[in-house]
């Protein structure tokens, strides 16, 4: 049985990690993410998050190596896992770790799948099928951006996980989810105080995303114009979807989302190094800085 609202907030805790770097299609690095995850939650941490269009599967090496760590994905697209394949993943999963996988999906960018086409009614034919394969609306969480998409999480899954988003797009996820779906926006995070290297390293992560439409469309729908979009991001806008400086306003940073609404934060390491490594220090660092 899936968690309840309630036990899922009790699971994912106030702080998770998210990494693209804590999945792998190659079998010798399943060591390595067992032990990074057994640390993770030794650090304190509730959940860790798989960036990419990550599967049931990578889940599987994070899961086996702990015992209370929720491992979500963050995001599976819709457009590269069938919903049967998807379904059948998950009730492997839940059969033999009740509660602590969570599939978290959303519709990726027209640039990333060729078949991208109306992406709402996309995901909801996917939820639809999900339904019916068995998968209950509490395992599962919606990366939702736009009004339309966090209703749709409201309604047909345990909560939203959005990605590269400001307080303030918070505030509003909550307005429409109400109280009881989960809010775990993601947060990117520089641990490094001196402001041009914070923003050169936040500006050089950021970078791709500027591309993309789901994204820029979201900030300008939330208050950020096309002058904050050019050039790498203006300075408001990369300090509105990053936390950087000294520890405390890293901190304090952290807080505004819990304080607009959020039940959980994913906290992304922005290192300057390539993000399919383990920037483990840091993560003991942020532990202590949370503590």
């Amino acid at each position: 049985m899936s968690a309840t609202p309630k036990k899922l907030r009790e699971t994912v805790g106030r702080y998770g990690i998210w990494s693209v770097g804590l999945r792998t299609e190659d079998p010798a690095r399943r060591g390595e993410l067992a032990d990074a995850a057994a640390e993770l939650e030794q650090l304190g941490y509730g959940a860790v998050w798989l960036g990419g269009s990550s599967a049931a599967r990578h889940a599987v090496p994070l899961v086996e190596a702990t015992s209370t760590l929720a491992v979500g994905t963050s995001i599976q697209s819709i457009w590269q896992y069938d919903a049967a394949e998807s379904a059948a993943s998950f009730a492997e999963l839940e059969a033999a770790h009740p509660g602590r996988f969570l599939l978290g999906l959303g519709v990726s960018h027209a640039k990333l799948a060729d078949q991208y086409r109306r992406p709402y009614s996309a995901l909801v034919s996917y939820l639809d099928a999900l339904d019916t394969a068995g998968v209950p609306a509490e395992g599962r969480l919606l990366a939702a951006l736009g009004p339309r998409t966090i209703e749709l999480a409201r309604d047909r899954s345990a909560g939203s996980i959005p990605y590269l988003v400001t307080p303030e797009h918070t505030a509003r996820s909550r307005e429409i989810l109400g109280e009881t779906p989960l809010l775990a926006p993601e947060l990117k995070v520089v641990l490094e105080t001196d402001p041009t290297r914070a923003r050169t390293l936040a500006r050089e992560a950021l970078a791709p995303y500027l591309g993309l439409p789901n994204y820029t469309d979201n900030f300008l729908r939330n208050g950020f114009t096309e002058p904050d979009l050019a050039d790498g991001g203006s300075d408001r806008l990369v300090d509105a979807v990053f936390a950087w400086g000294e520890e405390s306003s890293i901190r304090a940073r952290i807080d505004d989302f819990l304080a607009a609404g959020a039940d959980h934060v994913a906290l992304q390491v922005v290192a300057g190094n390539s993000h399919e490594e383990l920037p483990r220090e840091a993560w003991r660092r942020l532990a202590s800085l949370l503590a």
